[in-house]
């Protein structure tokens, strides 16, 4: 499926080039001008070092002096499923503190990374419910849509699901049995731009929002920001300020960089990333013939 997503991707962007259109234009056009996003928080990609736990509003306010006013954070960790009160407490003391310094300024997202067993995603949930979360993102493997389908019923948080699902039959399972209230999918994993698309038209007949992941790689930023400029049903798009920052723009030109907490699609034709020609130079990327016509 990633690599469907890979040729798929490179086929809208041909088509986009060869009718001289931005890729949104190809989706049906702009649905909004521009895209809001919220930056993704980990220590492996920190915002100048800054640490979550240990420099918690030096991130937030380096983000909202930016105008970035939503985040994703991973408080919640266990070494097995079950996340012990220890654990449970440490992680609410990450959401207290943002709610407690800057109030509704900053909304915050909670990803659990799948680790978790239904009694713990359920203890989760039920504890963060009094701090107006904007959602909970795969607290458990999204391979049991039952097990989605009966936590949602259980608890208000909005609960989100899931970057590792593929192509929009397994999405249709979700959505048919009430397990989620957003849709996240990733472009390279889904099957490409014209399935995510596909996925976020039928979510929309649920009327529920999307919400894209996109903390891969800069082709896949540059799509996800023109699929979310055309389709209606969008929440929110993922950003990281270590990635777009400084990681993107060593290999592509025209990174969309968030101004305001919003990016913008680029009108060039296709996708809009111009691969730096430097990396075929350097030895960074390399060039194999796999077949000659």
């Amino acid at each position: 499926m990633r690599t469907l997503s890979a040729i798929n991707m490179a086929q809208v962007d041909i088509l986009g080039q060869a009718a001289g259109l931005p890729l949104y234009r190809l989706l049906g056009g702009r649905t909004r001008p521009r895209v809001r996003v919220y930056n993704t928080t980990t220590d492996y990609w920190a915002i100048d070092e800054m640490k979550m736990g240990r420099d918690t509003m030096k991130i937030v306010q380096f983000l909202l002096e930016r105008g970035t006013t939503a985040m994703k954070i991973y408080p919640f960790t266990a070494p097995d499923n079950y996340i012990s009160n220890q654990a449970l407490e440490r992680g609410l003391g990450w959401i207290r503190e943002i709610r407690d310094k800057v109030g509704n300024k900053m909304d915050i997202a909670v990803d659990c990374w799948a680790r978790f067993d239904f009694a713990s995603a359920e203890r989760i949930a039920k504890a963060i419910e009094p701090y107006n979360i904007l959602y909970l993102e795969d607290v458990m493997l999204s391979s049991n849509v039952e097990a989605f389908a009966h936590l949602a019923r259980k608890t208000s948080v909005p609960i989100c699901m899931s970057e590792t699902l593929a192509g929009r039959y397994q999405y249709r399972a979700s959505l048919e049995a009430k397990a989620c209230d957003v849709v996240m999918y990733d472009v390279t994993w889904c099957g490409g731009v014209t399935e995510a698309k596909k996925i976020a038209d039928l979510a929309d007949t649920y009327l529920i929002p999307t919400s894209p992941h996109t903390c891969g790689g800069p082709l896949l930023y540059c799509c996800a920001t023109h699929l979310s400029t055309a389709v209606p049903n969008f929440l929110i798009m993922e950003s990281n300020y270590w990635k777009y920052a400084h990681q993107f723009p060593h290999f592509i030109n025209n990174v969309p960089t968030p101004k305001d907490g919003h990016v913008t699609a680029s009108e060039l034709p296709g996708i809009g990333a111009e691969i730096r020609p430097e990396l075929f130079k350097n030895g960074d990327a390399i060039v194999e013939t796999i077949a000659k016509l």
